[in-house]
């Protein structure tokens, strides 16, 4: 099923905006995908709608074509792998920066990571996690990771014709799309709750995401959620604030997370919530 969101048309100083809701929309089996036309790109932004919320993106120049992240459920490899094969989609490469699982997908493909992001998703915090989730959802997960075969540095490269930034971080990468003016990083979530390990932590992601603001970056693209604004940029900088401001009036986890979600009463991602909470207060977890 297709469905063609709001197309207003939007302008500033940059010209014509691309805003989050400028999309087709297309309901597949398993997920759901959104395509954005831009400068002559075309994004395909692709929901997973797996357990864990897992996002993919696919960035078009007239068929030639990167990938952002590995899908790593195998209904979803298999639906990705269809629709790449269904609109003639040449594939050059995969940037594997957060998520690493799911080598069965495009395996002669080649694979774009930082060092940070290697050691990340093959020993690190990543693989933790990625070992994690094998044990929980058994064969419905490809826990199998792919071997890198592109190192990447920071600053600027072509891949399928177009122009990306890389910005190694000490996880991974981020990557700016400067054709589609936008952005991806590994988390935003307007409207749920985020790991916030300390209160350094969150002063440094405010201070990138007053970044994204500076930029005046029309979409940000994250691994969990679809397409954001700087509108809710902002609202995660807010909340980001909220976070320490409440914090420095809690004595225990117990009470921080009730006040957060008093605070917050709709948000998702109650697990994240729980881990900043025993980050805050370790001893009062």
């Amino acid at each position: 099923m297709m469905s063609q969101d709001n197309q207003a048309t939007h302008t500033s100083s940059k010209g014509i905006l691309m805003q989050k809701t400028d999309c087709t929309t297309l309901s597949l089996e398993h997920g759901i995908m959104r395509v954005y036309t831009h400068n002559g790109l075309t994004l395909h932004a692709y929901q997973t709608c797996d357990p864990i919320d897992d996002e993919v993106f696919i960035v078009e120049d007239n068929g030639r074509a990167f990938i952002i992240e590995y899908p790593c459920f195998y209904n979803n490899i298999e639906e990705l792998t269809r629709y790449i094969t269904d609109n003639n989609l040449e594939v050059e490469g995969i940037f594997a920066a957060y998520h690493m699982a799911g080598a069965s997908f495009l395996p002669n493909v080649a694979v774009y990571a930082t060092p940070s992001a290697d050691v990340y998703g093959h020993g690190g915090g990543g693989r933790a996690l990625i070992d994690n989730f094998a044990q929980v959802f058994g064969d419905a997960f490809d826990h199998t990771l792919p071997n890198v075969t592109n190192n990447l540095e920071a600053g600027t490269l072509s891949l399928a014709g177009i122009d990306v930034t890389i910005i190694p971080n000490n996880e991974a990468y981020d990557i700016e799309i400067p054709a589609l003016n936008a952005m991806y990083t590994h988390m935003l979530g307007h409207d749920c709750h985020s790991i916030v390990p300390c209160y350094g932590a969150a002063d440094a992601l405010i201070a990138q995401l007053e970044g994204f603001l500076a930029r005046g970056y029309d979409l940000v693209l994250t691994a969990h959620y679809t397409p954001e604004s700087l509108k809710d940029v902002q609202t995660k900088i807010d909340y980001l604030k909220n976070v320490k401001k409440i914090a420095a009036t809690c004595t225990s986890a117990d009470e921080f997370k009730t006040k957060l979600e008093q605070t917050y009463p709709d948000y998702t991602g109650l697990n994240y919530l729980d881990m900043t909470a025993s980050f805050f207060f370790p001893d009062h977890a």
